[in-house]
């Protein structure tokens, strides 16, 4: 009979422990559950030398908008982030809003309850901002519909 060196028996074990399929430890609304609300998450590439145009066309587009969202409680919040550290190709912004999970359906009635208070004016120059200035400054990278989730008995 063969002898199994210690080195081997370790060698055997840690690929029977990274081979094995884990059992499921945790259990939706045991251990955690989903938040209500959704958010969604816009990666941005901005090219060089023009965040700031980018920022200034945002401030009276995007956070505009989504302020008149907010008082009408049809956002819970909204948020830009900076990438501080960007490599080759890769987002410089991400554009955040946090939905009520109940307000993720379209809605007639909350369309326009935001035009009535946004308006066709700020709507047509909104727009315009995206044709004219933003398609020629940035590259959207992709949009995510995320709900955290929450561990449940933890501290």
């Amino acid at each position: 009979m063969k002898k199994l060196t210690l080195a081997t028996m370790a060698a055997a074990l840690a690929v029977t422990a990274i081979s094995a399929p884990a059992a499921a430890q945790v259990r939706e609304y045991e251990d955690y559950e989903y938040s209500e609300n959704v958010v969604e998450l816009t990666t941005v590439r901005i090219e060089p030398g023009q965040l700031e145009t980018y920022l200034e066309g945002l401030n009276s587009t995007w956070v505009a908008g989504n302020e008149v969202a907010k008082e009408l409680g049809h956002i819970v919040d909204y948020g830009i982030y900076s990438n501080m550290a960007p490599s080759g190709g890769s987002f410089h912004l991400m554009l955040v809003i946090t939905f009520p999970g109940e307000n993720m359906q379209p809605s007639r009635e909350r369309y326009d309850e935001f035009m009535a208070a946004w308006g066709e004016a700020n709507m047509d120059q909104a727009n315009e901002t995206v044709i004219n200035l933003y398609n020629e400054i940035r590259e959207i990278q992709g949009v995510y519909l995320l709900r955290e989730i929450n561990m449940l008995g933890a501290e």
